[in-house]
């Protein structure tokens, strides 16, 4: 049974819920999600991999076409952090200034915040939404504290729409994009999250 899903046109999260939909509504089979944005296709397949399906991608006069294949054996499968050095504590950081107020003090605070989260556990995550899309960019001011802080093992994740809004998508450095379901999951998935 092969299902074909029509995403074009479609911002994410909208591509990945509807192909999980999909998936949850056949036993075995395939699905073929079809988008036209690299960013869909970045997220859909990603949701694949993690889940545990196999999958196929191929790119046609500029849409996308992720075939998944539920059968015996595959996704959904929960995925566990390997990692001794991180803490279960996600980071949601939705300004690219520390608080609210003066925006020269924000920038000069929010360097200040990232020079300390150095010193200690590195977080398992961090979440960057709105303008927080900024701080992993080519031109951040924080990019330095943000390498070190993915070489200790934490990961980073941009917001793919507000990424978009701000025309910055071919300028993040560090990390790579997400989309609202996989914030969501990551906020309701038992670390403690701290919102910034």
């Amino acid at each position: 049974m092969i299902r074909e899903i029509n995403n074009r046109g479609l911002a994410c999260p909208q591509p990945v819920i509807n192909t999980k939909r999909a998936l949850e509504e056949i036993d075995q089979g395939t699905v073929v999600s079809i988008v036209d944005n690299e960013i869909a296709f970045e997220n859909v397949k990603r949701f694949a991999e993690n889940a545990g399906y196999e999958i196929n991608t191929k790119e046609k006069n500029g849409e996308y076409y992720i075939t998944i294949i539920k059968g015996e054996g595959t996704g959904p499968v929960e995925v566990v952090s390997t990692s001794c050095e991180t803490t279960s504590v996600v980071y949601l950081i939705t300004s690219n200034t520390f608080g609210n107020g003066a925006e020269d003090l924000g920038e000069t605070l929010m360097i200040s915040f990232f020079n300390s989260l150095l010193e200690k556990n590195p977080p398992r995550m961090i979440m960057l939404v709105n303008s927080g899309v900024r701080l992993a960019i080519q031109q951040s001011r924080v990019l330095e504290q943000f390498s070190k802080l993915v070489a200790k093992g934490t990961e980073v994740i941009a917001c793919g729409t507000c990424l978009d809004y701000y025309k910055l998508k071919d300028q993040l450095a560090v990390g790579r994009t997400t989309n609202m379901l996989e914030i969501l999951e990551n906020m309701t998935g038992g670390d403690k999250v701290i919102t910034i």
